[in-house]
């Protein structure tokens, strides 16, 4: 796994070495391929999902009683 992250490294060191256009070109790239954009937006699901769980939560029937309260007032204003 070492080599593998070594790699990626290098890649990455390379990348933040282009210029703005070049970076441009080579994420268009990626995007244009369809396993890359594929892994991308895997790995932004992750990503999201991880912010997601750091967030408070609340139970699912406090969340329903204030949704049926909500509807209630909507419903009596009109």
């Amino acid at each position: 796994m070492e080599a593998v992250k070594a790699k990626g490294d290098v890649f990455l060191t390379a990348l933040k070495a282009l210029t703005k256009k070049e970076k441009e070109v080579v994420l268009w790239s990626i995007i244009r391929d369809r396993n890359l954009r594929q892994m991308l937006e895997n790995l932004s699901d992750r990503l999201v999902i991880a912010e997601e769980r750091e967030k408070n939560s609340r139970p699912l029937r406090d969340y329903v009683q204030e949704r049926e309260k909500r509807t209630l007032r909507r419903s009596v204003k009109a």
